[in-house]
């Protein structure tokens, strides 16, 4: 507390900041204060934000975009997913759903990139809240945007690699003979070993420098890339048998065996397979400190991570579906992955085409390449908005987790954040139904994170918000409104019941978890932040 009242309070110079951003400037390439160091545009601008530069600004344009694009995965979302998407509704909500949901969250993400443009800090959501709140409703914004924001980073992290410690059991019961063939399947502490190991190589890749987890960003980013392609042509290539191109694009799979028959029902559950795919691109804005040509590139990252998703994304959907032929086998608990749709399709690609599954846990094993990578960039987005929430002192031990090491790495919250992911899996060990509830807050809480900010901008800021290099221009009201409208409508949809009738093993928890969160959030505020959180402070002392 002594600590942030020394700083100078960075709401104090709300006016002054927000015309020093109304200023006329290209924020091109400076010349810093010492006259022969370069200082870019990015790093010009967090200046004027209030803040010093503290972390390497080592990434480029694609290392930025690289890292947005590995946490979204469409090799992770969609593998694990697809599932729902077969039972909800089968090719039908997987082919069109994807569109539906890819189109409203590209005008989330355009909304989201013309604030980070003006806004390029590690603090991402919630300095944006602030700054378009006003000094009044500052403190309230960005606290709810943060914590919302934070806590939904750590769910994502924790169901991408809960979901890879899934897939590798599925692999080596695949790998041992299937569920039909004594093939070995692991219990729950298995997996939970599984996921927590995984955890500690993703803390410990975290722990080095920024220059080497581009390099490996990089890596990942094209690893997606290509996996998507090989997959989406290889898999239907190999199948013997084929779905028609009417049975992918015109069958409606209501044999979900939960009591569902209604069609726009059905249809609407389907999209939380799209949605929660399109998750996790906020990681470009938490990685602007370290982004040369922030408020150019920042923006850019964002929207070509959704945009290259979307396509790529529908391409494999596209693929795989058409090795769909009988979704009630694919979803039975009963077939050799024990109900794993996906990794069903591909060992049975084979082992129909070769008399040997094995290379469709080959395959599988691409897919568990690309979600270590998704987990690994998980992390890295947590730690910076971690460090970020901290320096302005709204976590409880904050200097602890601001702490930056030799490597201008924030060690600390690299590790908090693993170690919160792997507590919140360890509900998966009490019910699964819990599980399910918390890992929710990945898909629901990160988009009401995303909305406060874009709301505050179409509303208390629509006079006075000053855009960055990049801007919408007059179109910037409309798709803010058009992305606000849509996370309130997922929020809703989202939190239906999945299954009838409704029991303690069938209810949907997602509005208990998210209202569980909003209720401890806001208790904390009421009882104790409010008397000493201020928002953002700028760390530049004078």
């Amino acid at each position: 507390m002594e600590q942030a009242s020394e700083k100078v309070r960075l709401l104090d110079g709300y006016v002054t900041n927000r015309n020093a951003s109304q200023q006329p400037s290209d924020r091109a390439t400076m010349v810093g204060n010492s006259g022969d160091q370069s200082v870019d545009s990015g790093q010009s601008r967090l200046k004027e934000l209030g803040y010093k530069q503290e972390l390497k600004r080592d990434l480029s344009v694609f290392s930025n975009f690289a890292i947005s694009f590995s946490i979204v995965s469409v090799l992770t979302g969609i593998t694990t997913m697809y599932s729902t998407g077969l039972r909800f509704g089968g090719t039908v909500t997987l082919v069109y759903g994807w569109f539906v949901a890819g189109a409203f969250t590209m005008c989330v993400g355009l909304s989201m990139a013309e604030i980070c443009s003006s806004y390029p800090t590690s603090g991402g959501l919630y300095y944006w809240s602030a700054m378009l709140a006003g000094p009044r409703w500052a403190p309230l914004a960005s606290w709810l945007t943060g914590w919302f924001n934070i806590v939904g980073q750590w769910a994502v992290t924790a169901s991408v690699d809960f979901s890879l410690a899934q897939l590798i059991q599925v692999i080596v019961l695949l790998s041992t003979g299937g569920k039909n063939g004594g093939g070995y399947e692991g219990s729950d502490y298995v997996v939970i070993a599984i996921h927590g190991g995984i955890l500690f190589i993703h803390a410990l890749l975290n722990s080095l420098p920024i220059s080497v987890l581009s390099f490996v960003g990089q890596i990942a980013a094209l690893w997606n890339l290509l996996g998507v392609l090989v997959l989406m042509i290889l898999i239907p290539l190999v199948s013997t048998e084929r779905a028609t191109t009417k049975f992918v694009f015109t069958h409606f799979n209501t044999d979900n065996e939960v009591g569902i028959t209604s069609y726009v029902y059905i249809f609407v559950l389907g999209l939380l397979m799209s949605q929660y795919t399109i998750t996790g691109y906020d990681a470009s804005a938490h990685m602007t400190e370290e982004t040369i040509d922030a408020d150019k590139n920042g923006p850019r990252g964002i929207i070509s991570a959704i945009g290259i998703s979307i396509l790529f994304g529908w391409g494999y959907i596209l693929g795989i579906s058409y090795t769909v032929i009988d979704i009630p086998y694919l979803l039975s608990e009963t077939n050799n992955s024990g109900g794993y749709a996906i990794a069903e399709i591909f060992y049975l690609a084979f082992k129909s085409r070769f008399g040997s599954g094995t290379g469709g846990i080959v395959c599988l094993g691409i897919v568990a390449v690309a979600v270590f990578f998704c987990g690994m960039s998980s992390v890295t987005s947590n730690s910076r908005m971690a460090y970020a929430f901290s320096r302005d002192g709204a976590m409880p031990l904050s200097p602890l987790w601001h702490k930056v090491n030799s490597k201008e790495v924030p060690i600390n919250a690299v590790w908090l954040s693993a170690s919160i992911s792997f507590c919140m899996a360890l509900t998966s060990l009490g019910s699964i139904v819990a599980f399910q509830a918390m890992v929710s807050i990945a898909t629901i809480g990160l988009y009401i994170a995303y909305a406060i900010p874009i709301l505050l901008r179409v509303t208390l800021s629509r006079h006075t918000f000053v855009a960055g290099p990049f801007s919408l221009g007059g179109y910037g009201m409309v798709v803010g409104w058009v992305a606000v409208i849509w996370v309130a409508t997922i929020s809703v949809l989202f939190s239906l019941p999945v299954a009838y009738p409704i029991t303690a093993e069938t209810l949907n928890y997602t509005p208990v978890a998210v209202a569980g969160v909003l209720a401890i959030i806001l208790s904390y505020w009421l009882l104790s932040a409010r008397h000493w959180f201020t928002g953002p402070v700028s760390n530049i002392l004078g």
